[in-house]
């Protein structure tokens, strides 16, 4: 059996590997976290391994100070924000992993795409490494927009041009994490990365997505696979709920995620928005703002600090979201469609795929008022195509094999030692 290591940011990407660590460790393996001390509570009330690292620049209680901070920005300020951030934990994670991971034995290491300096560290160590993508996956194509961006797939020469325009702002923006990553490889006399696809996986690389909710990509490599999310409860806040408050209307669920929502207009204009539809809405705060905040929102909407999500989706005839990846993958696992309102980092690209699949509508957070949300909620509910293609990502999600071919695929790269091609499983 296998030691993984597992290199991930916090927050929700941690709950996603939570669910792939269990299926490793139900298999006879045993995991190992590699994170800062403000995730140790949460990892260890999972019952897996956990080792700090970053234990002087990342002391308990900075995560919230940074997530506080970020939850009120949106756009290209929250993004240089996350990316600041990341560079700092791209450098704990390669001054403090390596001797971790030897002084715990770890063989193996499952590293988030967005924490793309694990893989170095793995080069370093001499140990097989595959990349996963919580979020969408960021391998670069000039023919997909960047994820930062609302931008829909086009086949065009401009909209390629656009692309690139795109990608060049990004390489701007990743510098300073480009430039760690070369220095540490230099001094560990590893050979330079060409491209940015250099940093993951030559043996596997797994995206939760199913491939049909992601744009046409004619260049992935031959090893990457669509194995379709991974939902549990696992490691999720436990939230107590009201049940007995449901009306039996429309049930229009709402949640701004766990990181941008702080924004008091947004939450604002999805309670006007919802007046006069015929419907129930339930909003979850994510924990971002006091419930006290909500209480002159227009409507008097059911308002929680957390919602069991995944029993809600179940009753769900529309779900209002930023667009984070759990929120959408967990929406299409239960057949609802969608109004995205995204607000920063990948939820811009996520929401451009809601509507590219037809599964939803998107309400960009700079075009957003009353009026317009109103109409795109009536719409998504009152026209049966979102529902139809909704089911129809429901199928694809089913049949895509889910945390078991992900395991599946691990195993069989872990044990060979070669590519796992996707024609072979």
């Amino acid at each position: 059996m296998t030691h993984f290591g597992v290199i991930s940011p916090t927050g929700s990407h941690l709950t996603t590997h939570f669910v792939l660590g269990y299926e490793l460790e139900r298999r006879g393996h045993r995991v190992t976290f590699l994170n800062i001390l403000d995730a140790q509570d949460k990892i260890l009330a999972t019952g897996f391994g956990f080792r700090a690292i970053g234990k002087s620049e990342r002391p308990i209680g900075s995560d919230a100070k940074i997530l506080t901070q970020r939850g009120k920005l949106s756009g290209i300020a929250s993004l240089r924000h996350s990316l600041k951030t990341a560079e700092q934990d791209m450098r704990v994670i390669l001054q403090d992993a390596p001797e971790v991971i030897k002084s715990q034995g770890i063989e193996a290491l499952l590293v988030d795409q967005c924490s793309p300096v694990g893989g170095t560290v793995a080069d370093y160590l001499k140990i097989p490494f595959i990349s996963l993508c919580a979020a969408l996956p960021i391998n670069r194509d000039i023919s997909i927009p960047p994820i930062f961006t609302t931008w829909q797939y086009s086949p065009t020469w401009n909209a390629k041009l656009r692309n690139r325009l795109g990608y060049t702002l990004s390489t701007v923006l990743t510098k300073p994490i480009r430039k760690l990553m070369a220095e540490y490889r230099q001094r560990w006399k590893l050979p330079p990365h060409a491209h940015p696809n250099d940093n993951y996986s030559k043996l596997a690389q797994l995206s939760q997505q199913p491939a049909e909710f992601e744009f046409p990509r004619a260049n992935l490599p031959p090893h990457f696979h669509f194995t379709g999310p991974y939902h549990s409860s696992l490691g999720r806040e436990s939230a107590s709920f009201p049940w007995e408050q449901l009306t039996g209307q429309p049930l229009v669920y709402a949640s701004m995620g766990t990181i941008q929502n702080q924004i008091f207009p947004v939450f604002e204009a999805i309670a006007a928005a919802c007046i006069g539809l015929n419907v129930q809405l339930v909003l979850s705060l994510g924990g971002g703002m006091p419930l006290e905040a909500m209480s002159s929102l227009p409507g008097k909407p059911l308002v929680v600090g957390y919602a069991p999500q995944l029993e809600l989706l179940k009753r769900a005839a529309l779900t209002i979201t930023h667009a984070g990846p759990n929120t959408v993958l967990e929406s299409l696992a239960n057949g609802v469609p969608m109004v995205a309102i995204p607000i920063a980092n990948d939820q811009p690209g996520t929401a451009a795929r809601i509507v590219w699949a037809g599964v939803g509508e998107m309400l960009p957070i700079s075009r957003l008022t009353v009026a317009s949300l109103r109409s795109l909620i009536h719409k998504v509910l009152t026209e049966d195509s979102y529902k139809v293609q909704a089911l129809r990502l429901q199928a694809a999600i089913q049949n895509s094999g889910g945390v078991h071919q992900a395991a599946n695929i691990i195993e069989s790269a872990i044990a060979t030692g070669q590519p796992i091609l996707r024609n072979s499983v």
